[in-house]
């Protein structure tokens, strides 16, 4: 195992308790979310070709579309606009952006089944690129695992994957309720 500067290395695997674990695990937000999944973001852009809306869109095709090419342009918004605060005009935007040059990623077209329905494929430059983003991606990803064990290597993708199969079907966020609002802060 390499060890790389500014990283420490120890031998013990810190336990967490069981009733501490939700705080510990909420904690983790926001260096997950932002630091880890921002710099992910910005390595499968691929110099910044893309923004942030893009790539995302990119990867949705990639892990959800039809053999990672092919996409009902309804589930790309509906995606977009559960994850964002965006409208659909601002995905059309993106996706017209993606379709014409310089970029030239993709292309809409007239879904077959359904006149009104709209069809994203990725066009060979797309294709070309989403290579290119997984080769980026798979290349930080090699460059993090260095800094962990096999075992560190196996369980994270262990406990990845059953975070990411847990969420599937998270529970939607409590609204305030009047009675809240109005209640004394204690």
């Amino acid at each position: 195992m390499n060890q790389k500067k500014g990283v420490s290395r120890t031998t013990e695997v810190r336990r967490i308790p069981h009733l501490n674990g939700p705080h510990e695990l909420l904690e983790l937000f926001y260096p997950i979310h932002y630091t880890v999944g921002m710099t992910i973001e910005d390595t499968l852009r691929s110099g910044k070709a893309l923004n942030r809306h893009q790539t995302v869109i990119m990867w949705l095709i990639r892990s959800q579309g039809v053999d990672g090419k092919l996409m009902r342009r309804k589930f790309v918004e509906k995606a977009m606009m559960d994850w964002f605060e965006i409208t659909s005009s601002s995905v059309s935007k993106a996706l017209r952006a993606m379709s014409k040059p310089p970029l030239g990623l993709i292309q809409i077209m007239e879904d077959p089944d359904s006149g009104r329905e709209k069809l994203i494929k990725l066009t060979p430059k797309g294709e070309r690129f989403m290579l290119q983003m997984v080769t980026n991606g798979q290349a930080l990803m090699r460059w993090a695992i260095d800094y962990m064990t096999p075992e560190e290597v196996d369980m994270g993708v262990h406990f990845l994957s059953l975070v990411a199969r847990i969420f599937e079907n998270a529970p939607r966020p409590r609204e305030e309720s009047d009675q809240d609002r109005t209640a004394p802060a204690r």
